[in-house]
């Protein structure tokens, strides 16, 4: 009977400590989802003050093998699940979720300083397999064409290999980042560079060129005619309950897409 008083008490406290200390979740993986992540616990956790959010980057790849092995409730990512992370999920009991909370177009920067207003998605091919290696082929300087990418881990860079790449690899004296704001930091210093990063990441140190004669912007991938775009993924493992699921409610709702806008993505709504 004292065991059972104890048990009792024990699980009680167990409970007000719960409820102190407020419940705690885990974000992690995509850079370019990341900025939307950021703001958005910022805002909810104000309205739920027991709310303790925690978001990570590291990239798609990590964020979805850290779901996968436990280690995080909420997986950010900039691509689609790879069949063989599901295999793996599926393999350990896993039951992944996959939740669109924005649009994304992939924007292709160079320096400011770079005659070039805009490319062909095969022109972007042709410098990212080695084809082209200096400006003067594209009708600009005769500069050579410094490559920055971002690294496999990125979503982005799965979907921008699919998107502009056909699937081809990058050639291999690319410079591989491994964040959008890495890639913006080389190649506003770099006068010869050209990179590619998730829309909410232009900025005036860089520029942005029109692909095909379409420029990279919130109409033009809300109409489809930005050739270079892609939905963003929060997955969850099964449907999202308590604070996952109020959490990825209140991104989906017209306060968090407001914060979507905000952050120079494309929202749902």
């Amino acid at each position: 009977m004292k065991y059972v008083k104890l048990l009792i008490l024990t699980i009680t406290l167990m409970s007000f400590g719960l409820n102190a200390y407020g419940e705690k979740i885990i974000l992690e993986g995509s850079t370019t989802v990341l900025p939307i992540a950021q703001k958005a616990a910022e805002v909810f956790m104000k309205s739920k003050p027991k709310a303790n959010i925690s978001v990570r980057g590291g990239g798609s790849g990590v964020g979805i093998a850290s779901l996968i092995d436990g280690n995080c409730d909420i997986a950010n990512s900039s691509r689609p699940i790879r069949p063989s992370e599901l295999d793996k999920a599926i393999a350990r009991g896993k039951d992944i979720k996959a939740h669109v909370i924005a649009m994304d177009g992939i924007a292709v920067i160079v320096h400011p300083s770079n005659k070039i207003k805009g490319l062909t998605k095969k022109q972007i091919k042709d410098i990212y397999t080695g084809k082209i290696s200096n400006w003067s082929q594209l009708g600009g300087d005769n500069q050579k064409i410094v490559v920055v990418s971002r690294d496999s881990a990125s979503g982005t860079f799965e979907a921008f290999g699919e998107l502009a790449l056909d699937k081809e690899k990058v050639r291999p004296d690319a410079i591989m980042q491994a964040s959008n704001q890495a890639v913006v930091s080389v190649v506003a210093k770099t006068s010869g560079a050209i990179g590619y990063v998730g829309l909410g990441y232009i900025e005036p140190s860089v520029k942005a060129l029109e692909i095909n004669g379409v420029m990279p912007s919130k109409e033009t991938v809300l109409t489809e005619k930005y050739p270079i775009a892609r939905p963003l993924f929060m997955y969850t493992n099964g449907a999202p309950q308590g604070l996952v699921k109020e959490f990825i409610d209140f991104i989906k709702s017209v306060q968090g897409q407001r914060l979507v806008d905000e952050d120079g993505f494309v929202p749902l709504k």
